[in-house]
């Protein structure tokens, strides 16, 4: 049975729910199937925790020094000693533990240990074929590595830019983002607004920002919506953040707009959404390019996910707002204007792919190309 080890890290929760997507996958592929938290496992928990701790409060209380930082990693490559040994991280316990599993294929769903796979290779270490897969809608010099077999991106643009970025054209695979199963089912928008307890006829709209609320701003999206003057029903969601959640129900309390907790079937909401306001995570805009559900992105982080706002905008697949006027206004704007929202589900039908995670599967275990 071909054994494979995925490499996740829980930095934000796109990594894991891309590993547990393609875990599924691959299990259903017949394979031994072997997830690693490279911080948490391979590195230290205390490490783990610490650097998760200083992530999050970057995110939240100096988002522009976090951007700075992404704008500095994508200035210099992944093996730069300015990465101050950030590409070693971890090597030796992974050396160990490729030893001690012995898999057949390496799968990787973020940027540092797939950086420590590469220099793993780099100081001749014997290591099986390596598939990085990229989770965001951008190419950063983070995740480029001269050892990295292959690629596996969210979109051609994305490929021609590691292209043009010196990777050979053969190791890039476009195959779209990992989803959970049920992304891969259609769901019919009448049939998931009753099962919400939705009306059919008043049109509906959804706000996220992602299982971590309160990084995104999602206030200003409920204050927006309840100043609407034409008829709807708003979804607020406010994850994993409870006081988050409390803040979002006392100024909803009694009106149009529901405030949610965490919700474990997005699927559901966004079928039964006409349209879904976020910032630009790369799990929610792949999640909602397959559910063909029209974005409106507001609150992106600086760094990766203004970004994926940017390409989201230029693919014709969301509507950007930066302030709140703009946020209102366009919120108008696309209630207003039903063929708007129909050109941005059309722009999604074509650049969908919600059958991601088996061309994932099906790539790797094809072995393809090793890397010189």
């Amino acid at each position: 049975m071909t054994r494979v080890l995925i490499l996740t890290a829980s930095y934000g929760s796109g990594h894991n729910a891309a590993a547990r997507s393609l875990a599924a996958g691959f299990k259903r592929a017949h394979t031994a199937v072997t997830v690693v938290d490279h911080f948490a496992e391979l590195v230290h928990p205390v490490f783990d925790r610490m650097s998760r701790s200083l992530y999050y409060s970057l995110l939240r209380r100096a988002p522009l020094l976090w951007g700075l930082g992404y704008a500095l990693g994508d200035w210099m490559a992944s093996d730069s000693s300015l990465t101050l040994g950030v590409t070693h991280l971890g090597t030796r316990p992974l050396a160990a533990l490729l030893g001690r599993l012995a898999p057949d294929v390496v799968v990787t769903v973020h940027a540092t240990p797939a950086a420590a796979m590469s220099t793993l290779a780099r100081l001749g270490t014997r290591v099986p074929p390596h598939t990085t897969v990229v989770t965001d809608f951008v190419a950063h010099s983070q995740w480029i590595a001269r050892h990295i077999d292959r690629y596996c991106v969210a979109a051609g643009e994305v490929r021609h830019e590691l292209i043009a970025r010196g990777i050979p054209g053969e190791r890039v695979v476009v195959t779209g983002v990992p989803l959970r199963d049920e992304f891969g089912e259609p769901l019919a928008p009448a049939e998931a607004r009753e099962a919400l307890g939705l009306s059919a006829q008043v049109p509906v709209v959804l706000a996220m920002a992602g299982s971590h609320g309160s990084l995104g701003r999602l206030p200003d999206v409920a204050r927006a919506l309840l100043a609407l003057r034409r008829p709807l029903q708003g979804l607020v969601v406010a994850g994993h953040d409870r006081q988050l959640h409390a803040t979002l129900s006392r100024l909803t309390d009694s009106t149009r707009v529901r405030a949610l907790g965490y919700v474990a079937d997005v699927h559901r909401l966004m079928a039964a959404a006409d349209l879904l306001v976020t910032k630009a995570g790369g799990m929610t805009l792949a999640e909602a390019m397959a559910t063909e559900t029209p974005l409106l992105l507001y609150g992106s982080l600086p760094g990766q996910e203004r970004r994926n706002e940017r390409f989201a905008a230029r693919a014709g697949v969301a509507l950007a707002a930066r302030s709140r006027s703009e946020l209102a206004a366009l919120l108008e704007h696309a209630l207003a204007e039903p063929e708007l929202l129909e050109h941005l589900r059309g722009r999604m039908r074509r650049l969908r792919r919600p059958d991601a995670t088996a061309h994932i599967v099906s790539a790797v275990l094809e072995r393809g190309v090793r890397a010189p």
